[in-house]
């Protein structure tokens, strides 16, 4: 199937926990970070008022963890309750279920099945959900769905995740009319659209809106990347944004490190001068993106 490669297993749960096996032994501080409870984004909160939400279970996990740390045994982690009769979720822990098969439904909807043991099911009432956890830009992302299988379904469940993409390519005031298209996105919790956003500016001080732009980097669909034509090293920026920051100009090599990095091909908005746009337009031909998988401000 074409499309974004499926991972070979997914986490499911009402909410929760991580699960995995864990040895019984010390460690060094490191070691016991790596194993700290994430606090949830904004973004990963459904807002439907589920018992527990997404906090309820940081805030349970936070205490296992000090606890576990307190006495150096791993071990600890793995506490949970026992599942209920007949039903693979629990509403305090994570579980690992493997996919085994996705379609592609349409362009950018995809149908995922999920194996569940023996004859086991879901056993979910009406108007139930499930939150599915994983990786994603390197970042934990919990996100609620509801099941399109059958609830008497037996051995699987399917859901539906769609996964559109878009490319921003704005030049200083190009900027503007792309911040109403990211905050439409990431106020819709229905809207799982992957955004990647350059910006390209003289220098990093001529950076638009920065304290926005890195709330909006913080979701876990948006990536800002800033590219700043007349700096000439990155050692003088905040370490934040080093990492995520090209100096020179945005060119045809750098458009298709980008356009390569995205998880499709993308839909392409473009704004900036003139000259910026028809450089954009031709990096992008350059790159197979076609002239109707692209819009110019």
């Amino acid at each position: 199937m074409s499309g974004i490669p499926a991972p070979d297993k997914a986490e499911a749960a009402s909410i929760g926990m991580k699960n995995g096996s864990l040895q019984t032994m010390s460690g060094n501080e490191d070691d016991w970070l790596a194993l700290k409870p994430q606090e949830p984004s904004p973004s990963q909160c459904c807002g439907s008022g589920c018992k527990p939400c997404i906090y309820d279970v940081y805030e349970k996990e936070l205490a296992q963890w000090e606890r576990a740390k307190a006495k150096q045994d791993k071990s600890l982690l793995m506490e949970k309750k026992e599942q209920s009769n007949n039903s693979e979720l629990n509403p305090d822990t994570f579980t690992a279920f493997n996919i085994s098969s996705v379609e592609q439904l349409t362009e950018d909807t995809y149908q995922y099945k999920f194996e569940l043991p023996g004859n086991s099911n879901l056993r979910l009432s009406l108007g139930q959900h499930i939150v599915l956890r994983g990786m994603v830009n390197g970042l934990e992302v919990q996100r609620a769905y509801t099941p399109i299988s059958p609830g008497n379904a037996e051995g699987y469940f399917e859901v539906l995740m769609k996964h559109g993409e878009l490319l921003m390519l704005a030049s200083g005031t190009g900027l503007t009319p792309m911040l109403p298209i990211l905050q439409s996105i990431t106020d819709d919790e229905e809207d799982e659209t992957f955004v990647t956003l350059v910006g390209c500016f003289r220098t990093f001080d001529n950076i638009y809106l920065k304290p926005l732009l890195q709330d909006l980097a913080r979701y876990w669909n948006i990536r800002i990347f800033y590219v700043l034509s007349q700096e000439t090293s990155l050692e003088k920026l905040p370490w934040s944004y080093q990492e995520n920051t090209y100096t020179g100009r945005l060119n045809e090599d750098l458009v298709k490190t980008i356009i390569n990095s995205c998880r499709r091909k993308p839909f392409v908005l473009i704004c900036g001068s003139s000259a910026f746009n028809e450089d954009m337009s031709r990096y992008l031909k350059a790159a197979g993106i076609e002239e109707n998988s692209c819009f110019v401000f």
